[in-house]
């Protein structure tokens, strides 16, 4: 009991609100913009701001990174504890990713700087069409999109039990592969209110990629949702009981032997 108490106070998280009461129309234009038009430059101010603040103030690192491809539609499946998460999946690779947010933060003045910096809304407890076509749309013009198979912020400061099968769906129907990855530590971002700030690690997982199905299941979606999940929740467990540091020591030695084994394969015979 009173570790799940010192979980809750190190989330400090505000409670949580579901249905946002403004209509659907209100957001179109939101998505108008991001089926029509890249991030422009207030992303790369807003990803140079949060770079330094990540580095300097949360000593953050990433593993893996080369893990996401560099160019074509690819699907970026982070677990969430913190607004924080959005950044430090950015951060470390050089392609300008979209986010999809949940539509309560689409609000003067920040909306502003969502709708230039590339997000776009979701309408969270509702079937919301909109959130996905704009997702669908931005693959299919080979962008790379951020969307946590968990939907939401975790209130625990644990990994949610199992994953919603948004992800699965747009999976199975774009055939984009997706990466999961693993953010360590950002729970406790929000303690900086209390002078402590963490030291978060992103590990970026190989690609997932999953055959195309036109209309899947919503059992199907499930299935796949919870296979990129289970990924996430592998890596994160392997940072939770081994360190991040072992881990990226791991890391590096399976690349290190991949390479030695490659350079043996296409070495001429003598």
């Amino acid at each position: 009991m009173k570790r799940e108490m010192g979980e809750e106070r190190l989330s400090g998280l505000k409670e949580q609100v579901y249905r946002d009461p403004r209509p659907a129309e209100y957001f179109q234009r939101f998505h108008e913009r991001a089926r029509t038009r890249e991030p422009d430059a207030i992303y790369e101010i807003a990803r140079v701001l949060a770079t330094i603040v990540g580095f300097v103030v949360f000593r953050a690192r990433a593993i893996g990174a080369d893990n996401v491809p560099a160019r074509g539609p690819v699907i970026i499946a982070p677990n969430h504890f913190s607004f924080m998460d959005h950044f430090f999946v950015g951060m470390f690779i050089r392609r300008r990713v979209r986010f999809m947010a949940k539509s309560q933060l689409f609000a003067p003045p920040m909306q502003w700087i969502y709708e230039h910096g590339g997000a776009f809304p979701v309408r969270r407890g509702q079937r919301d069409e909109e959130a996905f076509i704009t997702a669908k749309g931005i693959l299919e013009r080979g962008g790379c999109l951020t969307m946590y198979p968990e939907a939401g912020r975790s209130r625990s400061g644990k990994l949610a039990s199992s994953a919603k099968p948004g992800v699965g769906r747009l999976a199975l129907v774009t055939g984009a592969p997706v990466v999961p990855v693993a953010i360590f530590g950002s729970q406790r971002v929000r303690n900086w209110k209390k002078l402590q700030f963490p030291k978060v690690t992103v590990q970026y997982g190989e690609p997932l990629t999953f055959p195309v199905e036109a209309d899947p299941s919503r059992e199907r979606q499930q299935e796949v949702a919870d296979e990129i999940f289970a990924h996430i929740r592998e890596l994160y467990t392997g940072l939770e009981e081994h360190g991040p540091r072992s881990i990226a020591q791991r890391v590096r030695e399976q690349q290190r032997a991949m390479r030695r084994a490659k350079r043996r394969r296409t070495a001429p015979a003598s």
